[in-house]
């Protein structure tokens, strides 16, 4: 037993590094180049969404940080926040995203100021310039007005709310990887312009993760030379991507929500039942997000093979049509041919 103990250990040791591995994503490429941000899934989940059967004017006046955190630090106070200040932004960057700009009319709300400044300098240098005394139409139509007002906020920023990690060390030679967990929350509802009910509301969370992976060498090689190394390398989940995940979620449960509640629906309702059927078991833990997702995943590859095929279809008869419109020339300018006596034709005939 004593014998296999060395054995052991190293299995040991390896199987925890390898599981300690499977943490860690893969590392980002160094860059100094500025880049797009590429689209996430809850993205890709809104521009995915089946066209409505008319498009929500929709209003947005902010989307405040309720939490009132600032960001931990082991070495002092930090006054920057925890989350993102920008969630009004990326809640409109959502609402444009969704069924691909065809489900909300978004309306500027949020630097509403700014808008009605540029609007009076317009009126003005029109009225001393060109003598205008009422506003003219044609060159300053009337502003668009929203049918409902999208509001809530970030409410809750949990920290540590998972930790763990793992290691192992034999013969001086080790490794450890390390993880923590945060949670963000957001609530959004649906307001009604013209009588101030609260037509739909949705709350959404999202996990910020942080893994660190170290290995390190601790061993003597000579009875005077010692070898000592460590490498390791840690990975932050953007807060500002994970935030926009959790809106887009929202917005695409806000979507679900009215056409659950008939507040709209979608302009094909048996294409968008799949959706909306999906929605509801997520919704109700009878689905994980994950599931959800492949089953969302099924149903858009249903609807492409759906649309591709009418497609297909008339491809096909076009071309057949097109054979016989050649057969039928040909033979037409052959019978042409025989009746005005060809020798090359005449010559052949039995």
């Amino acid at each position: 037993m004593m014998r296999r103990l060395p054995q052991i250990l190293t299995a040991t040791a390896l199987s925890l590094t390898l599981g300690a591995c499977n943490y860690v994503p893969p590392t980002a490429p160094i860059t100094t180049l500025p880049i797009y941000q590429q689209k996430t899934t809850s993205e890709k989940m809104l521009g995915e969404l089946p066209a409505p059967d008319h498009p929500i004017p929709v209003a947005v006046y902010g989307f405040a940080d309720q939490t009132g955190q600032f960001k931990l630090e082991s070495t002092g106070q930090n006054l920057s926040r925890a989350v993102s200040q920008g969630g009004g932004s990326m809640l409109i960057r959502s609402l444009t995203a969704a069924g691909q700009r065809k489900w909300f009319t978004v309306i500027e709300r949020e630097q509403l100021r700014d808008l009605l400044n540029e609007r009076q300098i317009i009126r003005e240098m029109r009225s001393q310039y060109l003598g205008e005394k009422t506003v003219n139409p044609q060159a300053l139509p009337a502003l668009l007005f929203a049918g409902v007002i999208l509001e809530g906020g970030i409410i809750s920023y949990d920290t540590n709310t998972l930790t763990g990690g793992l290691g192992a060390t034999l013969l001086g030679i080790g490794g450890t990887a390390k993880y923590t967990q945060d949670t963000v929350t957001i609530y959004l509802r649906a307001v009604s312009v013209k009588t101030g009910e609260v037509l739909a509301t949705v709350t959404t969370s999202k996990t910020v993760t942080a893994y660190a992976l170290d290995g390190n060498v601790f061993k003597y090689i000579a009875s005077d030379k010692l070898l000592e190394t460590e490498d390791g390398y840690t990975t932050n989940e953007p807060g500002q991507i994970v935030l926009q995940q959790a809106i887009d979620k929202a917005v695409y449960g806000l979507v679900m929500e009215g056409v659950d509640l008939k507040l709209w629906n979608f302009a094909d309702p048996q294409t968008g039942a799949a959706y909306l059927t999906t929605y509801q078991k997520e919704r109700d833990g009878v689905l994980t997000p994950a599931q959800a997702l492949a089953a969302d995943r099924l149903e858009q590859r249903a609807k492409v093979n759906s649309q591709a095929r009418p497609v297909a279809e008339a491809q096909t008869t076009s071309t057949k049509q097109m054979a016989q419109a050649r057969t039928l020339v040909a033979g037409e300018t052959v019978a042409h041919r025989l009746l005005e006596g060809d020798p090359a034709l005449t010559a052949s005939r039995p």
